[in-house]
């Protein structure tokens, strides 16, 4: 999906094409954008869950050895 949004905006730089093509690349590179922002606050949302969880059983772990 990622390189797939890299082309649009190359294509959308380089300004040779037509306003409809334009205009269909910005749909379809906002839709792209969209599903990448989702799917990266998801995995920001795994990884804190994971770090505080792990970080919980590292305070355990340390208290069990005092």
């Amino acid at each position: 999906m990622l390189s797939k949004l890299e082309t649009i905006i190359r294509d959308m730089e380089d300004g040779s094409l037509t306003l409809e093509k334009t205009l269909k690349n910005y749909e379809d590179g906002m839709a792209l954008y969209n599903k990448l922002y989702k799917m990266l606050n998801e995995a920001e949302g795994k990884i804190k869950i994971v770090a505080e969880n792990g970080e919980e059983d590292f305070l355990k772990e340390s208290e069990k050895d005092e």
